[in-house]
């Protein structure tokens, strides 16, 4: 199955409304293709205190603000604040992944849109962030382990010197089952 057929079987499985009432926050899950097959974008955040992130490796994205009519327009606004993407240009929206609660603040329901960038841009990071890469899907799939940190030790992903945990660990454990079953496809 080629790289179409995966774009088609991702989008049947993930959710075409993006009207949850329950999510507050969204973040984008944005994937692009290479010969290795899909990346996905990283983002590392800047270390703050009182931010409960401060320092982790994270999806763009943030919470919903009032001006915002829906998710979607959350997420456009974000992904752009953060990273300079803009993702109304040269990207196609697949659809949303079920919501995640965070830990670290309840409240918080995130959704996770995923998006294909099938046009290049250029990545400007605002001061919210330090750092972004690109991890390939398959590879971040062969390093799901556990990482020892002071409050305990969690299931992770743990990929160069990248330790994907917590909410974003939850999102991209969803997004890799839901690529699994394309992968089993494609060797049948």
């Amino acid at each position: 199955m080629g790289y179409g057929g995966n774009v088609e079987r991702l989008t049947e499985m993930l959710e075409q409304t993006s009207e949850k009432l329950d999510a507050n926050a969204a973040v984008v899950v944005l994937l692009r293709e290479t010969n290795q097959g899909f990346q996905v974008l990283f983002v590392k955040r800047a270390v703050k205190s009182g931010d409960p992130w401060s320092g982790q490796t994270a999806f763009p994205g943030g919470k919903r603000e009032s001006e915002d009519r829906n998710l979607k327009e959350t997420v456009v606004r974000e992904t752009l604040e953060e990273t300079g993407i803009n993702l109304l240009e040269g990207c196609r929206f697949l659809g949303a992944m079920e919501p995640v609660r965070s830990t670290q603040k309840p409240e918080l329901q995130i959704l996770p849109f995923v998006v294909l960038l099938e046009k290049k841009q250029a990545i400007e990071l605002n001061e919210e962030l330090t750092e972004y890469f690109w991890a390939p899907l398959k590879e971040l799939a062969k390093h799901e382990g556990t990482v020892k940190l002071r409050s305990g030790e969690y299931p992770a992903y743990v990929i160069e010197n990248h330790i994907i945990w917590g909410l974003t660990y939850k999102i991209l454990r969803n997004l890799l089952s839901l690529f699994s079953s394309i992968w089993e496809e494609e060797t049948k």
